[in-house]
């Protein structure tokens, strides 16, 4: 008999009439490519099947909406009261399900943050009570809607079992329709949807009972709930507690997430607590349902929030904080992570560094892409057969993150490779944060790549400099050059004085940056390095030249660190042009006219110089030549990684 390290986490549990493997769950999550009629594409169905390849025991649609003429919040999400989308969901449910997992869908009402329509006969905008919200006005949801939208839900869960679903999940969290019907501060009403928190809490039950009707008691119906709103105006664990005590044995599982999306003005980073951000400690939201745990009897108990290790998730089950344990982000680095577990292989664990990228890169452009696993929705692309390709001799000049990738994936198809790195480490100039607390994952990611590499038969030259004469003697068939960049110094006077340092320096010898410091550029790089050095004690203030901060197209993460700064009474001065460096500061000209901006260190975070020409001077030392990362153009390391798995990819076959 096999004995499995993690014997909680993989315990199988059967919920009404189904069984699931384990207790890992993939944690709703939507997906863009959803056509206008409301069907998911192949790409949408291969990143479902993905999670259900590595090993997860239920993988939860997002975002599909129960009522598309009072609930939709945008036009990608699919409607579930519409007969049409059921060939579609049939399919999806199939092609996951045979992978061993349960497939669940996310069962939405968007309420008082539905988009309203346009027109004279446009129909109005629901909440629990009137209101105005974002411009829009909200009216009373009237008791024949209310009960209108219970037998929608009950009919939504009903097409989602016909078509091989397997589980519904009843989202009630996250500020949506059901959650504001709970909130106090929303809730207003005095008749039996409103007042007491059985009141408060009876849409959910009512429309959890009617699923369980339709669908039969042995059908698992799961109910999201935020068991805080996480917010200085919004309710508290406490009000959490009571709305699971109302579910407990009507619900199967109670899934406590936090935070909420409407109507609140707090000053709290909301998203960066139901998303937790960098910042937070892993597991930071186990707590609250550890408190709903204690309280209920009947239903099962999920928690959700920046997990990925599989001792701390043994962890949570074996001391019975939660029965189950979900995951969104961290299967979007790696779907592998049960898998992974359960076959010892923990240490080849991908964890998410809660850098935001895939939420920011999905708001600002429709897709979402990870920044270290470049796979993600690209699984189609990855997964699709090809011809064997022919063997080549492939060097890689450089070892940092693209570079790392590059060999990884070449390595996998194989090709031989050797990768040459300058320095004494691989990791190029992330690893000048390897003492960031909020950077560790990242670290992790460093340290789990050079593992690989070492495991992959990859010839490692360290401390060696890839010349075009180097390259000519290797006699590579492919070069893959990713050289990365330098700092870019700006050339103003005193920039060289004895006082000046970059921001790489910074973050490798902190204990050298004086006890205040005046950061030139409020980058990522200049706010996180802020962030770090207030963490240890010391004072910077942020001098930008433009007009607002750089995020990068990181906006969520850039919030999260803004929020950071807050906390820590970091000032950033946007407009404020460094023009000369002096022993005692840096003088800037401001909207205000010179101002001098006193510190005991100067930092220079302004930016990178790629180092292209180096890079292209390799250019006809092989038949192929491929460039990547920083030596094309500062890239961040998302577009690293994708160029060189892509590249690798490419290699021998065209």
């Amino acid at each position: 008999m096999i004995k499995l390290r993690y014997p909680h986490l993989f315990e199988p549990v059967r919920i009404g009439d189904t069984l699931f493997r384990n207790r890992i769950f993939s944690a709703p999550t939507g997906h863009p490519d959803v056509t206008l009629d409301g069907w998911f594409t192949e790409d949408a169905i291969t990143y479902y099947e993905r999670k259900a390849q590595g090993g997860a025991a239920a993988v939860t649609l997002g975002e599909a909406i129960v009522d598309s003429v009072y609930g939709k919040r945008h036009k990608f999400q699919v409607s579930l009261d519409n007969n049409a989308v059921k060939h579609n969901l049939s399919r999806l449910a199939d092609t996951v399900g045979r992978h061993g997992a349960v497939v669940s869908i996310e069962l939405q009402h968007s309420g008082m943050n539905a988009t309203p329509a346009q027109g004279p006969d446009a129909p109005p905008v629901y909440g629990p009570s009137a209101c105005t919200a974002g411009g829009v006005h909200i009216k009373e949801m009237p008791e024949e809607i209310i009960l209108e939208i219970i037998d929608k839900f009950a009919d939504a869960a009903f097409l989602a079992k016909s078509c091989g679903f397997g589980m519904v999940t009843v989202h009630a969290g996250h500020g949506w329709l059901l959650n504001q019907f709970y909130a106090p501060r929303l809730n207003k009403r005095t008749d039996k949807w409103g007042g007491s928190a059985e009141n408060r809490a009876r849409f959910t039950v009512e429309v959890v009972d009617a699923i369980h009707r339709r669908c039969g008691e042995g059908y698992p119906v799961e109910v999201r709930i935020s068991g805080t709103e996480s917010n200085d105006v919004g309710y508290g664990i406490d009000e959490g507690i009571k709305f699971a005590c109302e579910l407990d044995g009507h619900a199967d599982i109670i899934h406590v997430s936090v935070g909420s999306s409407t109507g609140l003005t707090g000053k709290n980073n909301v998203f960066g607590t139901t998303h937790p951000s960098m910042f937070l400690e892993d597991g930071v939201n186990v707590k609250f349902a550890a408190e709903v745990k204690k309280h209920v009897n009947k239903s099962l108990v999920a928690t959700v929030g920046a997990l990925s290790d599989p001792a701390m998730m043994e962890e949570i089950i074996a001391s019975g904080k939660a029965d189950i344990v979900e995951i969104a982000r961290g299967l979007i680095c790696d779907p592998d992570i049960p898998n992974k577990a359960l076959d010892g292989r923990e240490d080849e664990i991908v964890h998410c560094i809660r850098c935001m990228s895939c939420f920011s890169h999905l708001m600002a452009h429709g897709h979402f892409f990870c920044a270290l696993n470049p796979e993600t929705s690209r699984e189609r692309y990855f997964q699709r057969c090809l011809p064997t390709p022919e063997r080549r001799r492939v060097l890689v000049a450089g070892g940092g993150t693209g570079g790392m990738q590059a060999a990884l994936s070449a390595a996998s198809y194989g090709h031989e490779v050797i990768l040459c790195e300058k320095g004494p480490r691989l990791g190029g100039n992330i690893r000048c944060e390897e003492k960031v607390p909020f950077k560790k994952h990242l670290t992790e990611y460093i340290e789990r790549q050079e593992r690989m590499i070492s495991r992959a038969g990859i010839d490692l030259r360290l401390n060696t400099e890839v010349t075009p004469e180097y390259a000519e003697a290797i006699g590579a068939d492919v070069i893959i050059a990713a050289f990365g960049a330098v700092p870019a110094i700006p050339d103003i006077p005193g920039i060289d004085g004895e006082n000046v340092m970059s921001a790489e320096a910074a973050y490798t010898a902190p204990e050298k940056v004086g006890e205040t410091a005046v950061i030139l550029g409020a980058g990522l790089v200049g706010m996180e390095l802020a962030v770090y050095l207030s963490m240890l004690g010391k004072k910077p203030v942020i001098v930008e030249m433009a007009a607002q901060i750089n995020d990068g197209g990181n906006f969520l993460h850039g919030k999260c660190v803004e929020a950071e700064l807050d906390i820590y009474g970091v000032e950033i001065y946007c407009s404020s042009k460094a023009v000369k460096v002096d022993d005692s500061g840096v003088w800037c000209q401001t909207p205000d006219g010179l101002k001098q901006f006193k510190a005991d260190s100067v930092i220079c975070a302004t930016g990178l110089r790629p180092l292209m020409e180096e890079a292209a001077a390799l250019r006809g030392c092989s038949k192929r030549f491929y460039q990547l990362g920083d030596c094309l153009a500062p890239k961040t390391i998302s577009e690293a990684t994708a160029a060189a798995a892509t590249i690798a990819r490419d290699i021998g076959r065209y």
